[in-house]
């Protein structure tokens, strides 16, 4: 009877072991029937399709894994990029701060430096203006002067003396013929009543200066008195300023003699005629430029 029984539970383990499908998930699906009811062939059905899916949800998920590794990288090198993108954007933005207060700096200093270079150009403007309307008035005092000198000694010719503007002076050249005899130093009486006509229009025009000049021909000269051609002109210059200053009462601080010999001839020396030209006295007169020196002076 143990036996019997014995026999019947290794059938029944043997038939229930045929029932149940021996194989995982992932494994080849044998070939062999699967032995047993419907509901059990449903249930390793349904059981194999879950482990087919099972299996294509890991080779996804082990795809998905792969792409969020290099997704991963990708952003870690983005976020590299933007850290330095960043970096270089803030250094950027630093040294264009800093080149802007630069130029605002030298744009400042330029606009002042040419605040200033207006006001002096208006300046020199001015004082030029200033300076042009003193040489006008001088020009003008020296037309009137030149004009009032020539009526003054219409009564003397053209070989005695002459009235004429150079330089922007008036020069009154007397000649040796009307002042001086030869070799003499003592003015001729046509000469003094020339002087006294000019003395009394120099007395009228306190603003002009007055420059007597000496002027020789080229034959030496030597005397007792004289050295030279040099000492004559000297001599003959001054007995024109003492006349002017102490018979006819001009300023001597006015007055200034001077002798330039035979230096500064008018014409030849090598003709009689050329020769007597050049035996002159000059008497140059000059409107004061006090003012316009005040004006460079202040400048």
């Amino acid at each position: 009877m143990k036996s019997i029984i014995k026999l019947i539970l290794i059938s029944i383990v043997i038939f229930l072991s045929s029932c149940v499908p021996t194989y995982k998930c992932g494994e080849p699906i044998p070939n062999k029937k699967i032995i047993g009811s419907k509901k059990l062939k449903n249930l390793v059905k349904e059981r194999d399709e879950l482990c087919t899916n099972l299996a294509g949800k890991e080779v996804e998920n082990a795809k998905l894994s792969t792409e969020k590794m290099k997704l991963n990288s990708d952003l870690t090198t983005l976020q590299n990029q933007h850290q330095t993108l960043n970096e270089k954007y803030n250094g950027l933005l630093s040294e264009s701060s800093s080149q802007s207060d630069q130029y605002n700096k030298t744009l400042k200093e330029k606009s002042n430096e040419l605040t200033q270079k207006e006001k002096l150009l208006a300046d020199r403007e001015k004082a030029l203006k200033e300076m042009q309307q003193i040489i006008t008035r001088k020009d003008s005092i020296t037309n009137r002067l030149n004009d009032i000198l020539r009526n003054a000694l219409l009564g003397f010719n053209s070989e005695e003396l002459s009235v004429e503007i150079k330089n922007g002076k008036v020069y009154v050249s007397m000649s040796d013929k009307l002042l001086f005899k030869s070799g003499s130093v003592a003015v001729e009486s046509k000469g003094v009543e020339a002087l006294q006509v000019l003395a009394d229009v120099l007395n009228k025009n306190a603003d002009i200066d007055i420059l007597v000049e000496g002027h020789t021909d080229s034959i030496p000269i030597k005397t007792a008195l004289f050295k030279d051609n040099w000492d004559l002109s000297v001599v003959r210059a001054t007995s024109i300023v003492r006349l002017l200053s102490q018979d006819y009462k001009v300023s001597s601080t006015r007055v200034t003699a001077s002798g330039k010999g035979e230096f500064f001839p008018k014409a030849t020396n090598s003709t009689p005629e050329g020769r007597a030209k050049n035996r002159r006295t000059e008497i140059i007169l000059s409107p004061k430029m006090d003012e316009l020196m005040n004006l460079l002076n202040s400048k």
